[in-house]
């Protein structure tokens, strides 16, 4: 499948990030390992984020290295190299010819001589950036790189001084998401929200959790993406009071709701959106009460998702909602400042309103700078998810409202006069979900 960002706006990623870095600087960023799943079967190969970010290349046992100002090209890549027999067993490598002709590096190595190759690249350079901390592992082999320059001081070999985290400032180029980022994003969006209306369409008495998640599965895969970019949560009942349930074996009863939060991962980027819908099709009086609270909650959140607004707004714009809805149905008491500064609300709504999304489902940036919540700017995207969970066990409340879970989120960007939802293909009103259902 071609990529829908082209190879240009990765060498305009890693272009950026150099012009960040301090002068005679490198870094040095490694692609994500394998893992072993049991024995000798690995999990399926997923790269890490920063990495794929730099150069949207798909292999393990890879290292990016970035050099501002050298002759012979900035960008190196260490690969693996192309080897027929291997191959045969395990698929195409692309090997360091192509890593120069697909994939924009200025240079590529074999990823086996990397220990005799970088040490002299490094030599002389002041300060190395990379993911300090992340992996013990590679800590070692960077100050192993280190230490083979300082051996050879006396020869007026120089080695860098500082160390740096590459986090700093590559995560801050990814919060701005472009416009062939948002292109990838929108179409992740469509496919999932076609995903939750089939799952919605399929739902009945009879069935059980795992019978929606495979719905789901099912259409991400039939629209080519091979990935969700999170586990899929089924939850019917009860369990939709519970926040990050996976287990999804549970059959599916009359009466009760069901949330799905599900999401698929297109070109490593995340989806992310829930939908609560009844399994028969149809609202009761007490779960349609609590469903226009959080549908009004998410409209206004959705609202204050603007430019100049701070990350803040959206879950305040959210909280006054849902706390004066508790009120207003008598599961709490008010008036809705108190309720929220004595934080009162907190047995019903215990989760933030958002986070950032990308190419990790809770995405990389700052939400605050300094002591301030960071200001929304064009290009920004983030989920906005209000909930409601009425634990079974809350006897405080009247048993009406006992067990239903209600979350609805979407995904959105932040555009230039406002903000845009990129996943409106699911419907969310009770109007438009009872109609689907039906239908």
């Amino acid at each position: 499948m071609t990529s829908m960002i082209p190879v240009k706006e990765f060498a305009e990623r890693r272009r950026k990030l150099m012009d960040h870095m301090a002068p005679d600087s490198i870094a040095i960023l490694p692609s994500a390992p394998e893992r072993v799943r049991n024995r000798d079967v690995l999990h399926p190969f997923r790269q890490d984020s920063d990495f794929h970010y730099l150069t949207g290349f798909g292999e393990p046992e890879s290292v990016l290295v970035l050099i501002p100002g050298r002759a012979h090209g900035e960008s190196v890549l260490f690969c693996k190299e192309r080897d027929p027999s291997k191959e045969q067993w395990d698929g195409f490598l692309v090997g360091q010819e192509g890593a120069v002709e697909r994939y924009g590096v200025d240079d590529a190595f074999p990823i086996g001589d990397i220990d005799d190759i970088l040490p002299g690249l490094i030599e002389g350079r002041s300060r190395i950036y990379y993911p300090l901390g992340k992996d013990r592992g590679f800590d070692t082999r960077v100050m192993d790189w280190v230490k083979v320059i300082r051996s050879k001081v006396r020869t007026g070999a120089r080695p860098p001084g500082e160390f740096a985290a590459v986090e700093h400032l590559l995560h801050d180029l990814r919060l701005y998401k472009s416009a062939n980022e948002i292109k990838v994003m929108a179409k992740a969006g469509e496919i999932s929200a076609q995903a939750h209306c089939n799952a919605m369409k399929l739902a009945r008495e009879g069935l059980s959790e795992y019978h929606l998640e495979a719905e789901l599965i099912h259409t991400f895969r039939q629209h080519g993406t091979r990935e969700t970019a999170y586990p899929s949560i089924v939850g019917g009942g009860v369990n939709g009071c519970i926040l990050h349930y996976i287990e999804n074996s549970e059959p599916l009863n009359n009466g009760d709701l069901v949330l799905i939060d599900a999401g698929c991962e297109l070109e490593c980027y995340a989806s992310d959106i829930t939908r609560t819908f009844p399994v028969s099709g149809h609202f009761s009086e007490p779960q349609k009460a609590l469903y226009n609270v959080v549908l009004n909650a998410q409209y206004a959140a959705i609202d204050a998702v603007r430019p100049g607004n701070h990350w803040n707004q959206p879950h305040e714009a959210a909280l006054n909602v849902l706390t004066q809805g508790l009120i207003d149905l008598g599961l709490i008491a008010g008036p809705v400042d108190d309720a929220i500064a004595n934080e009162t609300f907190k047995p019903f709504f215990m989760h933030r309103t958002g986070h950032w999304l990308g190419l990790d489902v809770h995405d990389v940036g700052d939400y605050k700078v300094g002591d301030a919540w960071r200001q929304l700017e064009p290009g920004m995207v983030m989920t906005v998810e209000p909930g409601l969970y009425v634990s079974p066990g809350n006897t405080d409340v009247d048993e009406r409202w006992r067990g239903i879970g209600i979350r609805i989120e979407d995904d959105v960007v932040v555009t230039k006069d406002g903000c845009r939802v990129l996943t409106d293909g699911v419907p969310k009103t009770i109007d438009e979900i009872e109609a689907l259902m039906a239908g």
